[in-house]
């Protein structure tokens, strides 16, 4: 459910997580999930199906996704977007000059523009059936645009537990790779962008 405090903007759940205001009422959780999972659709993976204009950099305009979702679920407003995006504790997407585009994600191509990272190093978590692999090939992206890195290493390990129960945690030396002339970008405190990690630059595996 997406609500608004009056002094602290959009949350999601019953009561603001600052002040503990209830809000106005702006999307129950059913309306909130299927308008998320239609903006991450049109954003990351098929804008051309929606005949959506999109930027390389992977900027659209807000007015034609609300467009594009009333067209298919008839109560969406451009306010139950900017709710979606305020909302969203994850960071999955920015809205700036009238235009919207999702911060990672994307299986289409897109060339992000993020800040170079000027941390020291990156975490990547994998099964432990992959790991042998990686240590040969390195590592690249599967089905999306982009590798995902993650800035800590206690993310990192929330991540792979999505997708196996015993995580095997690379960690990567992010500050010698961009010094070498890698693009690691920052696409919110949490997730890091990049082409692939060659082998080099893989310092040591958390099992």
């Amino acid at each position: 459910m997406i609500r608004k405090c009056k002094e602290h903007g959009c949350f999601r759940g019953e009561a603001c997580p600052y002040c503990g205001a209830v809000g106005d009422f702006i999307l129950d959780d059913d309306r909130e999930d299927r308008l998320g999972r239609f903006v991450s659709g049109a954003l990351r993976h098929f804008p051309e199906k929606l005949e959506l204009p999109m930027y390389i950099d992977g900027w659209v305009s807000i007015n034609a996704l609300t467009a594009a979702a009333a067209g298919k679920y008839k109560w969406p407003k451009k306010y139950h977007i900017y709710a979606l995006v305020e909302s969203d504790e994850k960071g999955r997407y920015e809205i700036a000059g009238g235009k919207i585009r999702a911060r990672y994600g994307h299986s289409i191509g897109v060339i992000l523009n993020y800040p170079a990272y000027e941390g020291e190093f990156a975490y990547y978590g994998v099964s432990p059936e992959e790991v042998d692999v990686i240590l040969e090939q390195g590592i690249h992206p599967v089905k999306q645009k982009y590798l995902h890195l993650s800035t800590t290493l206690e993310k990192a390990i929330e991540v792979a537990m999505i997708h196996t129960e015993n995580p095997s945690i690379f960690k990567i030396d992010a500050k010698a790779a961009c010094e070498d002339g890698l693009n690691v970008m920052v696409a919110n405190d949490d997730i890091l962008l990049t082409d692939e990690i060659p082998v080099d630059y893989i310092l040591e595996i958390y099992e």
